[in-house]
């Protein structure tokens, strides 16, 4: 049975099952939802808790079992932790997870926690991992950045503070977000910092700005999805935070002219009369890019697609070192002008300006 992570609380207050998955890509989440099944597990007698890390090769799979099946002389019940960072427990693990999964069900006295990292569409549909979902399922996915206020604002609800009402709450929060982008454990501390340093009640954008640290991370693939959106501010902030920590100027370069091709790929299908949607999945484009592309896509003309094309050609010479005519030479000021080109055609649709 699949959970979304939210509705934890109020299946916990219905009752303990034997068997909770937990994957994705969200080191915080994933153990706030571990911290809430642990909790109720301790009221109801849960008093003792084996924790195994699957790390290579050699990992000796039988102590797993033989937990599972024995029960301590000083404990009632107990709690096996299993954590598979690769998301790959390998065949001898995956015949251990379906011999798990196959003894939970009925079994009150052995609750088994396994938590796996961010799993692709191949793995999910393996036997091993279909056992698992016998019992309850939990996909932890990060907090997006049009999400990321809200968090915000929930989070500090929960320590009793608030931001003010309208555009200026609205604002304290934006800034706040923009400091905390793609780093939610870093985020969660500053929020808590803030409990620490002003008294419950209404935050001030002044102090917010005065005690939140920028403490932003950044990755290419959001940088990408920026882009398509049009962001123009949010853009230039990531590919500063991107030049900052160090990031290769190819694969910030890569990033963005893959976007492109992909563009003109599907842009071609629908000349040659592929309806949007069937050239979408041709190409494998998936998720928020899909949502994206199907903004940009229908307003995309052939000569800004060739232009932009051209655009990402030469900056592929100029961060390998060439120079190129009416271009920058530096590899980033270059970067910034293909991300703003494409961008600049993005922010022109209806809704993102």
């Amino acid at each position: 049975m699949q959970l979304n992570p939210t509705q934890l609380g109020a299946h916990l207050q219905k009752g303990l099952k034997s068997l909770y998955t937990l994957h994705g890509d969200e080191p915080l989440l994933i153990q706030e939802a571990l911290d809430t099944i642990r909790a109720t597990a301790r009221a109801q007698g849960f008093t003792e808790r084996s924790a195994y890390t699957v790390s290579g090769a050699h990992f000796d799979w039988s102590e797993v079992l033989a937990a599972g099946s024995s029960l301590s002389l000083f404990a009632d019940k107990q709690i096996i932790e299993l954590r598979i960072p690769s998301g790959k427990p390998g065949k001898e693990g995956a015949v251990v997870l379906q011999q798990l999964a196959a003894a939970a069900p009925g079994n009150d006295s052995t609750l088994t926690l396994v938590i796996l990292s961010k799993l692709d569409k191949l793995t999910k549909s393996s036997a091993w991992f279909a056992a698992l979902e016998s019992g309850i399922t939990l996909e932890v996915t990060p907090v997006q950045r049009q999400a990321l206020p809200q968090w915000i604002a929930q989070r500090l609800a929960l320590q009793g503070q608030r931001v003010a009402s309208g555009v200026q709450g609205q604002h304290a929060l934006q800034f706040f977000a923009d400091r905390v982008e793609g780093n939610l454990l870093a985020a969660h501390q500053e929020i808590q910092k803030l409990a620490l340093l002003f008294a419950p009640g209404e935050l001030s954008l002044q102090q917010i700005e005065n005690a939140v640290l920028n403490v932003a991370r950044y990755d290419v693939f959001k940088l990408s999805e920026a882009v398509l959106a049009g962001q123009f501010e949010r853009v230039q902030r990531m590919l500063d935070g991107l030049q900052a920590e160090g990031e290769a100027e190819v694969l910030v370069h890569y990033t963005l002219a893959e976007d492109i091709r992909a563009l003109k790929r599907v842009k071609d299908a629908m000349n040659h009369g592929s309806p949007l949607p069937m050239a979408l999945r041709e190409q494998r484009v998936w998720g928020n890019k899909e949502r994206l592309f199907e903004r940009v896509l229908p307003r995309l003309g052939d000569k800004q697609m060739a232009q932009l094309l051209q655009s990402a050609h030469r900056v592929d010479g100029i961060v390998k070192g060439l120079k190129q005519a009416d271009w920058p030479s530096d590899p980033w000021t270059a970067l910034q002008r293909l991300a703003f080109e494409l961008c600049q055609e993005c922010a022109q649709l209806p809704g993102n300006r």
